[in-house]
């Protein structure tokens, strides 16, 4: 258990890039620790996508299951959270007192193309064990062309991906039923969303309901962090005036500053409501669902995993998910290599993971030291 504590400690610590710290649990975790198969982390990697909250929250939670069971989800999703959560409330506590935090924005110069890198090598050696066959690319293909579009869900693509799989690999009748109720249950969770917001905005103010927003930002808000960015903006300042737009968009800043889930944005949002308690209050709500669902599910998919029909359904899943994957390496890109330095340090990331098993977190801190020097 000390392990599984000390290992999400410290990724807490050094996960700066959003999507990218898929790509060090990989690394650190499957490729170096060994604690489970390409294959099954893929799977966790899909149950997260397919689950409403923070994907990496959820992944390290599947993770540390995977290596002490319950204790082990428990302990690595809240080691994993902590760091993100102490760091935001101490910027946030700075920010408040002096306005702006600029002295270490230097240090995200040179920890963006790192991640980037470290992002790339988990794309490449995932995509090896998850497309083996011409009808796997395929799928892969189909599902990256599918996220090209804005209003088309990563939970419907991968749903859609693994329901289409049933169909050829298993039941044609059965799994054209399963496509047709996943576009059914992508419209209700949608509606859903709409209707379960109004009572938190009927709930008043104070802690009561900044823990009730938050709740339903982590229950019903699908495709991650950045998609649960976007809830949390239209109605914290929008609907509730917690804060101006002004400080969401410091807020924001911040959270590229703060290792962690992006959306432990929530902190800064809760903070500004009751202070710390309200920090408290709005990190745990926002994680609390996750938990939840993490710790329930786990159980039927270790049950249920050598069905037939979900052997048969994760043929089409994992190529889907190497292609969510994918998708957001590439909206990485621009923000992450926007000028020759930067992208010359991405490129020495990536050589230095194919040569050498070096794990993410010294990558990570030099990184962090050559951004400080080239941001001078």
């Amino acid at each position: 258990m000390n392990e599984v504590a000390t290992t999400f400690l410290t990724l807490g610590a050094v996960s700066y890039g959003g999507a990218g710290v898929l790509g060090m649990m990989q690394a650190e975790i499957q490729q170096k620790r060994g604690w489970l198969s390409k294959e099954r982390f893929l799977e966790g990697l899909a149950l997260s996508n397919l689950l409403p909250g923070p994907t990496a929250a959820q992944l390290a939670m599947f993770l540390g299951y995977a290596r002490a069971g319950w204790m082990g989800a428990l302990v690595a999703g809240v080691c994993f959270v902590v760091p993100g959560f102490v760091v935001m409330l101490t910027l946030t506590l700075l920010y408040t007192t002096f306005a702006a935090v600029s002295t270490l924005r230097g240090a995200f110069y040179g920890l963006a193309p790192v991640v980037l890198g470290i992002f790339a090598i988990a794309a490449y050696r995932l995509g090896r064990a998850a497309i083996k066959d011409a009808g796997q690319l395929a799928f892969a293909v189909a599902s990256a062309i599918a996220l090209a579009f804005p209003h088309v869900g990563i939970v419907t693509v991968v749903l859609v991906a693994g329901s289409v799989a049933v169909m050829l690999y298993a039941s044609r009748a059965w799994g054209a039923v399963l496509v047709a109720a996943t576009l059914a249950l992508a419209l209700l969770l949608a509606l859903t969303s709409g209707v379960a917001m109004p009572l938190a905005l009927d709930s008043g103010t104070g802690l009561g309901a900044l823990a009730l927003f938050f709740v339903i930002v982590g229950a019903f808000t699908f495709g991650g962090g950045l998609a649960m960015l976007g809830f949390i903006e239209q109605h914290a300042v929008t609907s509730f005036h917690w804060l101006t737009a002004q400080q969401f968009l410091d807020g924001l800043a911040l959270g590229q500053l703060t290792p962690g889930p992006v959306v432990m944005l929530a902190a800064f949002v809760g903070y500004h409501v009751a202070a710390i308690t309200g920090a408290v209050v709005a990190a745990a709500a926002v994680f609390l669902p996750s938990f939840a669902l993490v710790l329930l599910t786990i159980p039927i998919l270790q049950r249920t995993r050598q069905h037939p029909w979900l052997q048969a359904a994760l043929r089409g899943v994992n190529p889907a998910v190497i292609a969510v994957i994918a998708v957001a390496l590439l909206k990485m890109v621009p923000v992450a290599m926007p000028d020759l330095p930067r992208a010359a340090l991405a490129v020495v990331t990536v050589s230095v993971m194919l040569r050498w098993s070096i794990s993410p977190p010294p990558l990570i801190f030099a990184g962090a030291v050559l951004g400080l020097a080239l941001d001078r």
